[in-house]
């Protein structure tokens, strides 16, 4: 009998649409006017990462998104007071605590939940109180994952990142010793009652593996997809993820 597997869902992150409003000023292209069309053309959530230096999205981005969203909203953010008051205020259906440094041009490896202590564990807390679902964007290594279980979030995403990059440099027994890891830590995750999430990187090609994963639930990607909508538009490139992720969880009760 073929097992029934848990749905796999797709959030789409529009940060780099701001990217490119902010660049020359002004109000266009809009960030929420892609969510609304990624909503339409079959995202299942939006992710927006507000940064401390308000590089791309606004925190007038952030209230609107919410205002006119009817998908799950998920607040990527540093886990500072000021991100944690203004999540509580918005409040997403989700927050996503994630390292941030401001000479970095993107996320550039996993949230240290370990030696966040007992500071990160009552951020986690406050925003569970406040009826926020808290996810940790972590590297797949086991401690982290054990410690997040413990301070209580309710979901790890896993960081493709490090995979990512060594399939584009050709660095094959890397790529499949990390792809490895990621197998191992969404299995732990689960076990711990963690749901697994994935993200960062990810193509076409990449999104199709590792929806091959059953315990993984979510991926998000941004981007990519923005990078893909230049040539063919945001719905087209949804739409041909959505693909690949069906062709991926078709093959995943092959995964060892």
């Amino acid at each position: 009998m073929t097992p029934i597997l848990p749905p796999l869902r797709l959030g789409v992150n529009v940060d780099h649409v701001a990217t490119v409003r902010n660049a020359r000023g002004g109000t266009m292209p809009d960030p929420v006017r892609a969510a609304q069309l990624a909503a339409a053309a079959g995202a299942d959530g939006i992710t927006a990462h507000l940064r401390e230096d308000r590089r791309h999205i606004r925190d007038s981005d952030m209230k609107r998104l919410r205002d006119v969203l009817q998908i799950p909203l998920n607040f990527e953010m540093a886990a500072t007071e000021e991100m944690v008051a203004l999540a509580i205020e918005i409040k997403p259906h989700a927050s996503c605590l994630v390292p941030e440094r401001r000479e970095e041009r993107t996320t550039e490896g996993g949230l240290d939940v370990i030696g966040g202590g007992i500071d990160l564990a009552r951020k986690v807390e406050r925003l569970s109180h406040n009826g926020i679902r808290v996810s940790l964007f972590i590297a797949p290594d086991a401690d982290q994952i054990a410690r997040a279980a413990d301070i209580g979030a309710a979901v790890v995403e896993l960081h493709t990142g490090a995979w990512c990059e060594f399939i584009a440099h050709g660095e094959h027994e890397a790529a499949e010793a990390e792809f490895n890891r990621l197998v191992a830590s969404a299995r732990l995750a689960t076990e711990l009652g963690l749901e697994v999430h994935a993200g960062h990187g990810l193509d076409f090609a990449t999104a199709a593996r590792i929806s091959e994963l059953s315990e993984v639930r979510e991926l998000n990607i941004g981007h990519f997809l923005i990078g893909e909508a230049i040539f063919g538009g945001l719905e087209a490139a949804i739409r041909e993820m959505r693909k690949a992720m069906a062709r991926g969880r078709a093959l995943c009760s092959k995964v060892a």
